[in-house]
């Protein structure tokens, strides 16, 4: 999908020099008859661009999952839209935010830029918020001294590691953690295969993206899975 949205871009640059040179250039060209048919069609390809684009930046966005870090909420080869307006906006992922509908609530699914690489963009699940203690336990999750019930995580490896032991020792036995003003602790649903906060800290609300909000499609080696069509993620 960041194919497609790449795609956007340079079909979008691509119509939008084409129209400078016709407009300032060649202006006799848009001007005759014989040439409005494809007139036409170069200026409805550019505003179907400009509106897809302008849609993607404010509303939503498509996204895909390429891992099994979210299993078995999101699956590899999900297809998902991500609503862009729940949270509000920053710009460039450097200002505080604003116009924002609401706030991220505890289990919301987030799509962001991964503060360690921002070419990159992540998605997990809100395990804390701003002032949250954060705690595991032999792979029991405790927000504020109180057990976390999680029916969506799945644990793939039976093996307990104590705390040092393992990717840094945080994966099964971590903290107390407190959640600092303006970031996120986010977890994976696959808790045992997930590259999260639990490595690289908390998140800055400043580079969250969106919501993720329905799986539009999913495919599988090229084979569509239209029982995971259209689901709300939750």
């Amino acid at each position: 999908m960041e194919n497609l949205n790449q795609y956007l871009y340079i079909g979008a640059a691509i119509l939008t020099v084409v129209q400078l040179i016709l407009w300032f250039i060649f202006p006799k060209v848009r001007k005759d008859p014989a040439h409005a048919g494809i007139i036409e069609t170069v200026d409805s390809l550019w505003v179907a661009m400009v509106v897809a684009l302008s849609i993607k930046a404010v509303l939503v966005q498509p996204f895909t999952i390429p891992s099994g870090s979210m299993e078995d909420t999101l699956e590899i080869g999900d297809y998902i839209l991500v609503n862009k307006f729940e949270y509000g906006y920053s710009l460039l992922n450097a200002t505080d935010r604003f116009l924002e509908f609401n706030k991220p609530k505890h289990g919301d699914i987030m799509v962001f830029v991964f503060p360690l690489d921002h070419s990159k963009d992540y998605i997990k699940r809100c395990i804390g918020l701003p002032g949250d203690v954060i705690q595991e336990k032999k792979k029991v999750l405790y927000v504020n001294g109180i057990k976390q019930d999680e029916p969506y995580i799945i644990h793939t490896d039976p093996q307990i590691y104590p705390e040092g032991e393992y990717m840094g020792g945080k994966r099964d036995t971590f903290g107390p953690v407190t959640v600092a003003a303006g970031h996120y602790f986010m977890m994976g649903d696959n808790r045992d295969n997930s590259y999260d906060s639990r490595y690289w800290g908390q998140l800055d609300e400043k580079l969250i993206k969106g919501k993720a909000w329905m799986i539009y499609w999913h495919s599988n080696n090229f084979h569509p899975d239209f029982s995971r069509m259209f689901h709300m993620v939750k």
